[in-house]
């Protein structure tokens, strides 16, 4: 379920997630946050790369960025996908494409999206980089969906 958003403080610029991991499904992302024509697009970016990710063998994607707050026209929404039991044979090998600030990540699914336990520096790991708000630097709530292993996505 996801949760309502909540003020972590005046230097953040939108209301975000509550502190923590929050389970939810693709149809509960969806009524919390695919809300106009601009956001539904983007979240058909969205399930396009958790398709791709799932085809691969990944079994839980974090979803998160601007998309996941109360910022009226985000540009894109950002993630990160928990490699274990994958299959890398199989994964689009444009999700390995860190070039160019992802552009081509962007280009094709609308977003960009990170392994969750690659370093992304002194910070940790990008599961933990995606917990922060980066205005206030205060700690802030992620999207943790269940990909079905088989069959079309819910």
């Amino acid at each position: 379920m996801v949760p309502d958003l909540i003020s972590v403080g005046p230097d953040a610029p939108w209301p975000v997630l509550p502190p923590g991991i929050h389970d939810a499904t693709m149809a509960e992302v969806a009524l919390a946050f695919a809300t106009t024509p601009h956001r539904q697009w983007l979240f058909d970016g969205f399930r396009r790369v958790a398709e791709v990710l799932r085809t691969a063998g990944c079994n839980i994607v974090y979803l998160d960025g601007s998309f996941t707050t109360g910022k009226p026209h985000p540009d894109d929404y950002d993630g990160c996908w928990d490699h274990m039991g994958m299959d890398f044979a199989l994964l689009d090998p444009v999700l390995l494409d860190f070039s160019n600030k992802r552009a081509a990540q962007k280009r094709k699914f609308l977003g960009e999206m990170f392994p969750a336990f690659t370093n992304n520096g002194p910070g940790g790991t990008f599961l933990d980089f995606f917990q922060i708000e980066k205005f206030s630097g205060q700690p802030k709530g992620i999207i943790r969906i269940f990909l079905a292993p088989k069959g079309p996505m819910p």
